[in-house]
């Protein structure tokens, strides 16, 4: 995700203008969790003046530092003193599910196993941990496997009881200087311990890449309701499923849902979507933006054919000279970009 995650944490990045982070919290309210600690590292200040004390959501949010990325079971490790002895959710905070997770803590509290993993089924298996089952039981983990042994790959939420401790102690740090989470599982695997699966019940993605996060914001535009609370002239035309917030100016132009236009942005005689998310303070004039995820407080001037772009922060885009091209973009924050 870099130049993006140069100046912004991963997980604040937003999708369908709502940072990533905030759906795990959305969820974890619904399963009935109040007490979340976050792990944070060098972007710690970036996220708790993202989050707060939690009580946006209801919950109530410890923060736990993490001097260097030491791996997910270091992370389980630090958090000892925050669980206090009781079963917990992992949640890796890049990670976006549709269905939430309260099936799968009822699950976990129902069969009371010694950890509980939730399973996906990928088409590039290669690129994640990989889980062999016996039924809903958990016999074997592999990491990134070279040869095809599974194509149920890990989703990045997982649910402990006090017996993982033991796990994370245990092992040592992988090829990559991290205490991993799969060695940890496996651990309690080997040892006799119970570690059952549930499948996702619906759609899942790692935004880890830019086509993910772009194929992130199209499945939760997808899901938004019609809401128009901003301004719309006569002169413009609105299909489909699209939220104008608060604020927002709508001017000459024509929007295609599914879309979102964020507080404070101006839009003029220009096209966006489907498949938009334009943040809040944003400029757009002269311009069509589809399929892209445009961050805050950018500037699109006369720029037609931005597709499968993602822009930071304070981006400006402008064209120097009139013609027409498709424009595929990956911008930091405070770029500026000139096309001819």
């Amino acid at each position: 995700m870099r130049p993006l995650t140069h100046t912004s944490a991963k997980q604040l990045i937003p999708v369908a203008n709502k940072p990533i982070l905030y759906y795990a919290l959305e969820h974890f309210r619904d399963a009935g969790i109040r007490d979340v600690g976050i792990v944070v590292g060098q972007t710690a200040d970036e996220i708790r003046s993202a989050v707060g004390d939690g009580s946006a959501w209801d919950l109530d949010v410890t923060y736990i530092p993490q001097e260097a990325p030491l791996g997910l079971a270091h992370a389980v490790l630090i958090a000892e003193e925050f669980v206090a002895g009781e079963p917990f959710v992992m949640y890796l905070g890049d990670n976006v599910l549709i269905e939430g997770i309260s099936r799968f803590v009822e699950e976990f509290d129902r069969h009371q196993p010694n950890a509980q993993i939730f399973l996906a089924q990928v088409p590039e298996p290669e690129r994640f941990g990989v889980a062999l089952l016996e039924g809903d039981r958990v016999v074997k983990l592999v990491e990134k496997p070279k040869e095809h042994i599974s194509d149920l790959a890990l989703v990045g939420v997982y649910l402990f009881d006090s017996s993982v401790f033991e796990a994370v102690n245990a092992i040592t740090p992988s090829w990559r200087g991290e205490l991993e989470i799969t060695d940890a599982i496996q651990y309690l695997i080997d040892h006799g311990r119970t570690v059952r699966a549930e499948m996702v019940g619906g759609w899942w993605k790692d935004t880890g890449r830019p086509d993910d996060l772009l194929e992130a914001n199209r499945m939760m535009l997808s899901l938004l309701p019609d809401r128009i609370d901003g301004d719309i002239d006569s002169s413009s035309e609105l299909m489909g499923n699209i939220v104008v917030e608060r604020g927002a100016k709508v001017v000459r132009s024509v929007i295609h849902g599914p879309a979102v236009i964020g507080e404070g942005t101006v839009v003029e005689e220009s096209q966006i979507g489907p498949n938009a998310s334009i943040h809040s303070d944003c400029t757009v004039r002269g311009s069509e933006i589809q399929d892209s995820v445009v961050m805050e407080q950018c500037v699109i001037e006369g720029v037609r054919g931005i597709t499968e772009s993602i822009l930071g922060k304070h981006v400006e885009v402008r064209r120097l000279e009139e013609g027409e091209s498709k424009i595929r973009l990956i911008a930091g924050d405070q770029s500026r970009i000139e096309v001819r």
